[in-house]
């Protein structure tokens, strides 16, 4: 144990490859709590005439939006010392939800999977904390960022493994099961997050300090920055419900596209992501000035949301086979998805020397983002003529490419104006410095 202390504090490579490795693999492991539910397709169950698969998304989803809701004072106020028993609890009441979602029969277990969610969107918050605030954040990030790509596509596909080789096992005992293998795993990973040493002094001198937020702090942030947020918060809420129903019903997508689609086409699609993720976001951490990181990172989204709709426009126009176009758009979405998460809020903070923590932006973001998650499935479910799970995501992906792209030109222009006036600002300061020194 102080053998590895001593190596995490005076070895950079290995501190690097540490914290990537226990980030991936606690947040890999968390979706085997929240995902493999849903590689399921629950046929001949349904209630109150929906389909009830949907039913089951939509209870876990809301369960996982009100999570994000509570993640916003919880993860933004969250002390060092608390994190650890806070993540290994909220991943057993994930788990022991899951039991009685095999437990009790259907249709009145769709409670548990509301009861799942609860705890699991403040993970990520836990997850990211151990990380943020250093020089190399955005590398430290990739093993999250790689996870958050992969994770659930792999799932899928070990949920259909173990499922060939244990047919006597029914889809609702199915996730209490998946969960169940992956836990001694999380465990480990959690220890391996528990050890990695504070931010250091020259961490914090060039990314600021990441503190517990006041309410007073919150309310000066959101004042400052608001309307700025409030554009990235709308874009982060398209991304977050494309994202989510494209995974949530990959399968019904694919089995309309190609009745006969490969299973591990989950795997091969979210890996090939997850390398060109991982690409973007290690060329992020190479740039060391937080100006050019936080716009790299805006022209970063740009790119991913210009990717997802062409690639759409490309396919309906059937110059792209299903295979590319559900690769490129997932790496699209997933170009503009993560970068929110592990870098601009990161960059943003450091550029602007605002006293906070990611984790209070992104649990915005978040909150609202499920929100918009479970408002289409229900307007899918009861306003939508078209019972193609395909075609609501061709429109919802024009619908997001277009309103996002213009938000991120709307806030950029406000970033850079603030960024104008810090910079006026900070020049005043220092000619007075040089005047009171003559």
């Amino acid at each position: 144990m102080n053998y590895i202390q001593r190596l995490l504090s005076t070895s950079k490579v290995f501190f690097i490859a540490w914290c990537m490795l226990a980030a991936f693999g606690t947040y890999f492991c968390m979706y085997a709590f929240r995902k493999p539910f849903n590689a399921g397709t629950y046929e001949g169950y349904n209630l109150w005439g929906i389909d009830y698969k949907v039913i089951l998304i939509i209870a876990q989803v809301f369960g996982y939006m009100t999570s994000k809701f509570i993640g916003i004072k919880i993860i933004s106020e969250l002390k060092a010392h608390q994190r650890k028993k806070l993540i290994i609890g909220l991943i057993l009441f994930a788990e022991i939800a899951l039991l009685f979602f095999g437990l009790v029969p259907h249709p009145y277990n769709f409670i548990f999977l509301f009861l799942n969610g609860l705890p699991l969107g403040m993970v990520w918050g836990i997850v990211f904390s151990y990380l943020e605030g250093r020089l190399f954040t955005e590398t430290l990030a990739m093993g999250l960022s790689i996870s958050l790509v992969i994770s659930s596509g792999f799932l899928k596909t070990i949920y259909f493994y173990v499922q060939d080789a244990l047919p006597f096992i029914s889809e609702f005992w199915m996730p209490f099961l998946i969960g169940l293998i992956f836990l001694p795993l999380f465990l480990l990973f959690v220890w391996m997050l528990s050890v990695i040493p504070a931010p250091t002094a020259e961490d914090i001198k060039h990314r600021s300090p990441r503190l517990p937020m006041t309410k007073e702090g919150k309310q000066n942030v959101l004042k400052e920055y608001g309307a700025g947020i409030i554009g990235l918060v709308i874009v982060y809420a398209f991304l977050a419900t494309l994202r989510d129903f494209r995974d949530n019903f990959s399968v019904e997508i694919w089995t309309e596209m190609d009745a006969h689609f490969n299973k591990d086409v989950f795997a091969l699609t979210e890996t090939i992501s997850g390398i060109v993720v991982l690409i973007a976001i290690g060329s992020l951490s190479a740039i060391k000035s937080n100006s050019k990181g936080f716009w790299a990172t805006n022209f970063l989204l740009f790119l991913g949301l210009l990717l997802s709709g062409l690639s759409t426009i490309f396919f309906q126009l059937r110059v792209l086979t299903p295979f590319w176009w559900m690769l490129l758009l997932g790496t699209g979405l997933f170009l503009a998805y993560i970068p929110i998460q592990v870098a601009l809020f990161e960059r943003m903070i450091a550029l602007f020397r605002i006293k906070a923590n990611a984790g209070f932006f992104v649990y915005i973001c978040d909150s609202i983002g499920y929100l918009g998650s479970v408002v289409l499935l229900l307007y899918k479910e009861f306003f939508m003529q078209t019972t193609s799970w395909m075609h609501v995501l061709i429109e919802f992906s024009y619908l997001q490419t277009i309103v996002s792209l213009l938000l991120l030109v709307i806030t950029g222009l406000f970033f850079y104006k603030h960024e104008k006036r810090k910079h006026r600002k900070s020049a005043v300061i220092q000619l007075n410095k040089e005047v009171v020194v003559e």
